[in-house]
Order: C-alpha cells, then structure tokens, then sequence
C-alpha cells in the first residue's frame, strides 16, 4: 500500500501481499486498520486489531497519534513517547522489530523532529538504541556543543559507524572513476618513445592501416605523462556549514577522506558559516573532520570563496567544488566577481546546491541563476553521481548536470 497517510509510514514488509495471491477482503480491511489508527476500536473498518498488529499500531500512534478530530496531530497528541528514555529506548526496539530499516530510519527522524526528542539523544542509553543513518549524525553533530563528555565517545561511535558504510560504499567507485579521469587528463600527443599508450594509439589509428604492409602508420601518438605518480589535480572543497546542509556535510567530508587518500590529488577541506574553518589536516579521519563542524549559524559565501582562492597555486589543474544553498549573507557581488575571476584564470568551477539523496533543498535561486550565466551552473548532486561530476570537472568536460535541473 506504500507510505500511509494516518500514521506516516507502511505496515511492514512483512505485511505485504504479494502479486501472485490477491488480498482477502478481510485482509484489506486489516491493512486499512492500519493505515487509519484509531486506538483500540475498529475505527469504522469492522477490523479489531491484536497481537502483533496492536502492538505495531501502538508503535505507530505513539509518534503519529491522533487528535479529537481523527487528523494527525501536529502538537498535543493523545498518547506518545514522552519525555522519559527508558520508555523511548523500549520504542525503538519496537520499531526496530516491527519495521523494515528504511521504514524505522523514518520514524526515527520523524520522532526527533515531531516530538522534540533530539535532546534525549545526550543520553548515552538513547545513542545505542537508535539506528544510525546520515540524519541522524547531522543532528548529533548540531547538538554537538551541548553534549556531557559521558555521552561524546557513544557519539563518535554512533558517526564511525556511519561513515565506515559510507566509506565502503562509495570509495571503491570514486577512486576508479577518478583514477581513470585523472588519466586521461595527464595524456599527452607528443609522448616520449616509453611513456607512448601503444593500445589506444593503435585504437585512435587504425583508420590509417595499410593493408599491403599490414601495418598501421599512426599519425597521432597517445601517451601519458611521465610524472603518473606526482600530484595531477588540486580540489579545493567549500562545505556550507549552515544547519540545512548538514546532510551534505557528512556526505562531503567523507569524499573529502577519499579524496585524501589518493596520492594524485591533492584535497583541501573547508567549512563556512560567517567564519572559515580549515579542516584539511583532518582528512585522513573523516569523524574528526564531522566534529570539526559546527552546524548553524549565519552564510558567508564570499569569504569563504576568498579564502579558498588564496590557496590556489595552480588555476589550470584546480577544481573548487562549492556545495551551499546559495543563501549569501555576505557580499553578493564580490561573491560572483570571485567566482567569474576563478574561471578566468583557468579553475573548474562546480556549485552543488547539495550532496545528498533528498534532492534539491530549498535554495536562492537568483544566486544560482547568477552562477550558471558565469558558466557555473548549480544543481543538487547525489552521492552517487557525484564521482561523475568529479571526473568531469578533472576532465575539463561538460558536467553532467541532472535533467530535472
């Protein structure tokens, strides 16, 4: 039946019908049951629930009860999770048992947001009850400041653990993709006699193959570099720090590590609110660069840009991604006059309005538009698109800016 509308989420995959057995009536009415709520009675569907579903329905109108009018309530809720851990702990273990990961990752974020509960994850007890997922390491790292030291080493546990599936999940990609970009930016038409790609200049001429000799004259050699092992390009990451992008900063600083640990790039991390935070020297730990973040707070895009642009040695084998919403705070045409002088000089420029798997986040489009006239055309990047965009940028190609942009 999919996402519901009376509690918010589905009923399970365990629940599901399957294709090949058509649902019983009964079997509808129970799933609709469901999806309504209701408490104890059979909210008009003649379906009283038990065991098992009563208690996954009891999960479910802990966070979505309902109000007198049968509407979700959206404030005062006729049964919830209170204020009390223990009681909270004990639900999550409910979902958890109830639920399909996906499905509990949901109502985890719903439960923070909806019922104000990020405070009990202080608590080092609520840390290992909860499922860890990228949201949730956005909104330790904003409560970051307030957190006991008794609760700081469950935390980082909790973000390792996050980053370590990340990490494996998508550094074997990234560093493929960019290795293979990276060589054939470095390729070279007048190769010395041993650095000469005899396979691809064979390839590139075979158009000149003379039969009677059995023998290709190549007209054009391809070859590499001889430097294959020195530094090619230089990336400098601009990560908005604002407390909208925290979902991007973990996605950031975790491809900022993988970035690090190729010896052909050289990576430069930054975060920005109104100040500027170099976090480059923490790059080979990514959970130090994540606490090294301070969610929240005002935007200073241009000063950030002009810091990143003072670290620029060589414009032509440089690529700055910015990753922000574009809300300037700051000067905004000292912000574009950074940027267009940047291209000029010979930087790739790329501006992600996000590096996440939500989509494009509310963000100034006019900044945007402003961008894109310079060349600069900014987009929201998943995690997986982004080696692309990456490879692109070293390659000096088009970026392969998403349709839906």
């Amino acid at each position: 039946m999919g996402a519901v509308e009376g509690h918010g989420v589905s009923a399970g995959e365990g629940d599901a019908v399957t294709d090949a057995a058509p649902e019983s009536a009964q079997e509808r009415l129970r799933r609709w049951r469901l999806v309504l709520g209701g408490g104890e009675g059979a909210d008009g569907t003649g379906c009283t629930l038990s065991g098992r579903d009563a208690a996954m329905d009891g999960a479910l109108t802990a966070l979505y009860g309902k109000d007198d009018g049968g509407r979700p309530s959206g404030g005062n809720r006729s049964a919830g999770l209170g204020a009390s851990a223990p009681s909270v702990a004990r639900w999550l273990g409910d979902i958890r048992t109830y639920f399909p990961s996906s499905v509990v990752q949901v109502m985890q974020r719903d439960a923070i947001d909806r019922l104000g509960l990020a405070t009990l994850l202080l608590e080092p007890e609520m840390l290992e009850a909860v499922q860890a997922d990228v949201h949730l390491v956005g909104t330790l790292l904003s409560l970051n400041k307030a957190m006991p030291e008794t609760t700081k080493e469950t935390a980082r546990a909790v973000v390792r653990k996050v980053v370590e599936d990340l990490e494996q999940r998508l550094a074997t990609r990234t560093r493929a993709t960019l290795t293979g970009a990276l060589d054939r930016s470095a390729r070279v038409s007048r190769p010395r006699h041993h650095d000469i790609d005899w396979n691809r200049t064979i390839a590139a001429n075979l158009k000149h193959y003379l039969p009677e000799y059995r023998t290709v004259v190549p007209e054009r050699l391809i070859g590499h570099g001889r430097a294959s092992q020195s530094v090619k390009k230089e990336v400098v990451l601009c990560i908005d720090q604002s407390g909208s992008m925290a979902a991007s900063v973990v996605y950031a600083s975790v491809f900022g590590a993988v970035l690090a640990s190729m010896r052909s790039i050289s990576t430069r991390l930054v975060v920005f609110d109104t100040a500027v935070v170099d976090l480059t020297d923490q790059l080979d730990d990514p959970v130090d660069v994540l606490f090294g973040t301070q969610l929240g707070g005002g935007t200073d895009i241009n000063r950030a840009l002009a810091y990143c642009q003072a670290q620029i040695t060589r414009p032509a084998d440089t690529v700055v991604v910015l990753i922000s919403d574009l809300y300037e705070g700051g000067i905004r045409d000292e912000m574009l006059k950074r940027v267009a002088a940047m291209k000029a000089s010979g930087v790739q420029f790329v501006a992600l309005l996000a590096l996440s798997d939500e989509g494009a986040p509310a963000y100034d489009r006019e900044h945007a538009a402003a961008l894109a006239a310079l060349g600069a055309p900014a987009f929201a990047c998943t995690p997986d698109l982004f080696p692309e965009v990456m490879a692109a940028a070293i390659e000096k190609r088009p970026l392969p800016v998403p349709a839906t942009v």
